[in-house]
Formats: structure tokens, sequence, C-alpha cells
């Protein structure tokens, strides 16, 4: 059974059609001359937080892709434009950040980029590049005689990002956020300058400040370059991605870590899966139609979001912490407890209840295993614990334990300070021994 139909060639445009990548283009020989010439692209960043987010994930794999098929990637890190703010999408202004905050937003970013994006001084190699080494020097007087006089407030009001903040919204906009698209669009020349630049990625909610900087460059400079958008990723319920009860879905590991980020993947749901598997994922157009096939007769055992989870995070974490983020996962269906540390032990179990018992409780023998099963709330009493035990419904550490005069000691500990006890198939109850 064939279920993912369009096979991509080698042609990158092709393919990016095919994974759902392609929204909006400006030049419908865009493809040909993709596949014809090499070609130096861009995808903009903001530097609004100290992190990246899943939502950037497209940007990323994006430039990830241009790469692959043997053009120059260029990550553009917004330390200038972001003194300004996008009003792209937005129904309010954003609080404006001071030039530190922004600054160290732009070392955060870094890393993340660093991850999709092999950089390199040669033809392909890629590089990232923080317009606050332009925009930042540009002077006022000078911005306005060389940029502002090619542009008509006529063509900015009817811009999208502009016309919904201005007929829409209660909000207005600002002169300053009504600049944004003019430093986007210097952005552009300058990378044009700079790299020899031709091509500009981003979502769909950027095409009119892509459209504002090929029009910059074709009138100064006189050539033609590109712009290609994806469209916004959403989900199939109606909330937005990468937006959870908790917040943002980040890739820095301290704002969102590891095992938490494996388990958004693996919660997608089954309508999403095969078109995020597309969009993101390094997986072929062979693999995918497999996992369709999976979806489709076989959803109940979810290979495809164990697949697209194994795959982001290898991308974004790397491959150890992967691992270690689907041990963990595991261990929430009987797995193995005994390899996890205690920063993803208390990932795992951040929802179950706990108590913390004094360290000297496991000297002299341990603790009677009913005891701390009554102890924990898990059963009312120390005969329910018995009878749990004595029925075969009682863990300690994933464990099926079936003797009632079993004692918890030093040996059970798991991440040296805990004990995982379990009632039935999901009733946990966290014990730490401090």
């Amino acid at each position: 059974m064939q279920a993912v139909e369009g096979r991509p060639t080698a042609d990158l445009m092709a393919e990016l059609e095919w994974r759902g990548m392609v929204h909006q283009v400006t030049d419908p020989e865009l493809g040909g001359k993709l596949a014809a010439e090499r070609f130096v692209g861009y995808a903009g960043f903001d530097a609004t937080a100290d992190s990246l987010h899943v939502g950037h994930l497209v940007g990323l794999v994006g430039l990830q892709r241009l790469q692959r098929a043997g053009h120059r990637p260029l990550a553009l890190v917004g330390g200038g434009t972001t003194l300004v703010g996008d009003p792209s999408g937005k129904e309010a202004e954003r609080p404006l950040l001071s030039v530190e905050e922004i600054d160290a937003n732009v070392a955060g970013i870094r890393g993340h980029i660093e991850r999709f994006v092999e950089l390199g001084e040669g033809a392909g190699g890629g590089a990232v590049v923080d317009n606050a080494a332009w925009l930042r020097r540009v002077g006022l007087t000078d911005f306005l005689r060389d940029v502002g006089k090619h542009f008509t407030v006529n063509a900015m009001l009817a811009k999208e990002s502009v016309r919904a903040r201005l007929t829409e919204r209660e909000q207005g906009i600002s002169y300053t956020e009504f600049s944004y698209m003019l430093l986007q669009a210097y952005d552009f020349l300058h990378l044009y300058d700079t790299f020899g630049c031709r091509l500009q990625l981003g979502g769909s909610d950027q095409w009119g400040n892509i459209t504002t900087g090929i029009e910059l460059v074709r009138r100064v400079r006189g050539v033609a370059v590109y712009g290609i958008t994806w469209p916004l990723v959403t989900k199939a319920d109606g909330t937005k991605f990468g937006k959870t009860e908790a917040g943002a879905v980040w890739l820095d590991p301290r704002r969102t870590s590891p095992y938490h980020f494996f388990q958004f993947w693996l919660r997608t749901d089954d309508r999403d899966v095969i078109r995020y598997l597309k969009l993101l994922s390094s997986l072929d157009w062979d693999a995918i139609a497999t996992l369709e096939v999976e979806v489709a007769e076989r959803p109940a055992q979810r290979r495809a979001q164990q697949a697209l989870a194994d795959d982001l995070t290898t991308a974004v974490h790397g491959r150890p912490a992967a691992e270690a983020a689907r041990r963990a996962a595991q261990a929430l269906f009987g797995g193995e407890l005994a390899d996890l540390d205690e920063a993803t032990l208390l990932d795992v179990f951040a929802e179950a209840p706990s108590i913390t018992l004094s360290r000297s409780e496991l000297s002299d023998g341990g603790v009677p295993f009913v005891e701390l099963l009554a102890r924990t709330g898990a059963v009312p009493s120390r005969s329910a614990a018995r009878a749990a035990v004595e029925a075969g419904g009682a863990y300690v550490n994933n464990r099926r334990e079936t003797d009632v005069d079993r004692r918890i000691g030093e040996e059970d500990l798991v991440a040296g300070a805990y004990v995982v006890l379990r009632r039935g198939r999901r009733s946990y109850h966290l014990v730490r021994f401090g």
C-alpha cells in the first residue's frame, strides 16, 4: 500500500513541496534556478529570548535542507531588528528589550542554529550573522535617504502585518514597528552586497517583509532576488502549535528538558504526525510512507509519534539525550528505572505524589514495604497494602513485589535518593530519602 504520494526528486523545490514547506514563491521559475545554480539563502530569527522554540524548527530545517542541496545557508539573528520588534502576527506591540538582553539572547540562539547548519567559509559553508553589526551603525538620515525613499506609505499600509494592526486591532501600530519591514528589507540588501545572497526563506506571515526586501534589492542594485514562504504550522484540534499548559516548548534543555521535549512530540495527534514528519524530520519518503501506513492500520502502537520524537530530540539535543528521553518515557509504562539520573527521574514523575523521609529510616534493615505503601497514600492502610502485595499489584521501582515482608533499603535507591512505588498500572508515588 503506497500511502504517501508524490515521491520527491533530487530537486530541492520538489522536496520542499512534497514536505509541505512551500506556501508562496515569488517566482514560478525559482525551482529550476535552484536546480541549476548555487544560491546563498537566509532565514531570520528574532532575538526575543535566549532560546529558540519548536516554532523555529521549520526555519532551522529549511536552512539545513538548503545546505544539503548544495546551497549556502545564512542564519540571520535579529540583534538589530529585535530593538524595533516585528509586528507580524502580533496583536499588540512587544515590550522593548535592552541592548544587553538582546546580546545575551543572540549568544544563546547561536548554539541552536549550529546543530542544524554546518558552519564554514567555503561555498557551501553556513554562517550565523547578526544584523546588529550593520543596523545599529546606520544613521537615521542615511537610512531614510537610501531605503525609505524607495517605498510609499501607501504600499507599506497595504502589507498584511500593518493592515491587520490598523483595521482589526484596537492597539494600532507605532512608527517603530511600522518601520520594521524597511529594516528587514535593508537586511536583504546588505546580505546581497556582502554574501551574494539571493534567497530569503520565512513563514507565510513574513511575505510582506520578504517582498519589500526583494523590491529594495531590485531598485537599488537592479538584480532579481527571490523568496519562499512556508505555511504557518498549526494543530488539527485548532490549538496553537508549540504551546502547552506550561508554555512554549523550548530548544534549550534548561527551559524544556529533553524528556519533556520528547514527550511533546510523542503526544502528537494522529491527524498531525505525518505532516510533522514531512515538515520537520530527516526521515525520507520511504520511511514516512511506511509510518503513514502504521498510523492508518495500527494507530495504537504510535510508531510514527515515536519516530518523530526520536528524530527531533536527536536533532536538537543529540543521540544520547534522545535515548535517555526514550528510556524515561518507557519508565511510565513499566520500564527500567535504574539508569535514570535525578533530573530525568524528577521530570518523569513530576506529577506523582511524593513524600520525603529521613535517610536514617533505611538503616537497621530498612523500611517495611507495606508500611511505606500506606505512608505514601498509595493505599489507605497497612492491611490494604498487604492485600495489594499478595495480589501482585504493588511494585518497587517498576518491579512487582509479592513478598509482604519485603523491606526497602539503600540498595533500592534510584539516582541515589529515590524509591518509586506503584500501585496497579498507573498509580505512582515517589519517595525521597534525604
